[in-house]
């Protein structure tokens, strides 16, 4: 009996049974609950996680154990978990309540998103595991805007499913990352519709991704937001949403993204992939607790070199 993958079984069934629970919890508390609730969830999963807890650690070690003492490393780890379980409560409550998000989600610098739509040639949202990212396409999908997002299926089909019909009755398009060339060409035609297609670049994308400096360490990046652009012509704009301390978000989009162009292809795939993720590691510098640290992202190694 392999006792590793029983452990796994077991675990992701639990995992998707407390989800079941909490959901219908959800449903029936005020908003000012539904963060207690969260409080409370968090508390708990960073004590019975010791796996996801390590690998915070690890992950925030590499990225800051140079300039933060264990202690300060600890408390994002902490509010990390937090801020992972407000977002997904607020998923499943603003889902059931969505005349609210307009209130509890500004937009900044809106006109840049209208400006890029102008042109008819689509607009891809470049962002990362950052703040509570799903509720960033949900609102835009409350604004009226054709809204969709490039997302790995889940490893436990349960939990994958539910999430799966969660964003469907948002109206947000779900465009699997798998098979490949589904994914390519749904997302393209979604651009040549003048859509907008949300893309995480801030996770480990194995050997198909190019190596680029991230948080001080070489990590495997995905290069499909500027092959998109190459190919369509579509607009390029980063954009987080940042909570704040009363728990109200807001979703900042930044200038629009202009590639430079090298002389060799490659070449503008690296230079370009690195500038875009260099703006994801600003936030996340600025907002350490905002990012998903139990991720792996250092995960993948170039070739003769180990962390």
């Amino acid at each position: 009996m392999n006792y590793k993958n029983l452990g796994k079984t077991i675990s992701r069934f639990l995992s998707w049974v407390a989800l079941i629970i909490c959901s219908l919890i959800i449903r029936f508390l005020p908003e000012r609950g539904i963060y207690a609730l969260a409080n409370i969830l968090a508390n708990i999963v960073f004590f019975v996680a010791p796996r996801q807890r390590k690998i915070a650690f690890n992950s925030l070690s590499i990225a800051f154990g140079s300039n933060k003492p264990p202690r300060e490393l600890r408390a994002i780890a902490k509010d990390c978990f937090r801020l992972i379980a407000k977002s997904g409560v607020e998923d499943f409550y603003f889902l059931n309540n969505r005349q609210l998000l307009k209130k509890r989600v500004s937009i900044e610098n809106r006109r840049i998103l209208e400006q890029a739509l102008s042109r008819n040639k689509g607009v891809i949202i470049v962002s990362g595991h950052f703040g509570n990212f799903p509720l960033m396409m949900f609102r835009l999908k409350v604004e009226g805007y054709p809204v969709g997002g490039i997302m790995r299926p889940m490893r436990d089909k349960r939990t994958g499913k539910m999430f799966t019909k969660m964003i469907d009755e948002s109206g947000v398009k779900n465009i699997s990352s798998q098979p490949r060339k589904a994914c390519v060409d749904t997302t393209i035609r979604a651009l040549k519709n003048n859509e907008i297609v949300c893309i995480q670049l801030d996770q480990n994308f194995g050997t198909a991704g190019v190596f680029v400096n991230f948080l001080g360490q070489k990590a495997a990046t995905a290069t499909g937001p500027v092959v998109f652009a190459l190919r369509t012509k579509a607009a390029l704009i980063p954009c987080f949403i940042v909570r704040d301390k009363d728990d109200a978000q807001r979703i900042i989009f930044e200038p629009e993204f202009h590639l430079v162009h090298e002389s060799e292809y490659n070449d503008t795939i690296m230079t370009n992939i690195q500038k875009l993720t260099d703006i994801i590691e600003s936030y996340i510098r600025r907002y350490p607790a905002h990012w998903g640290w139990i991720h792996r992202r250092w995960k993948t190694r170039p070739k003769g070199n180990t962390r």
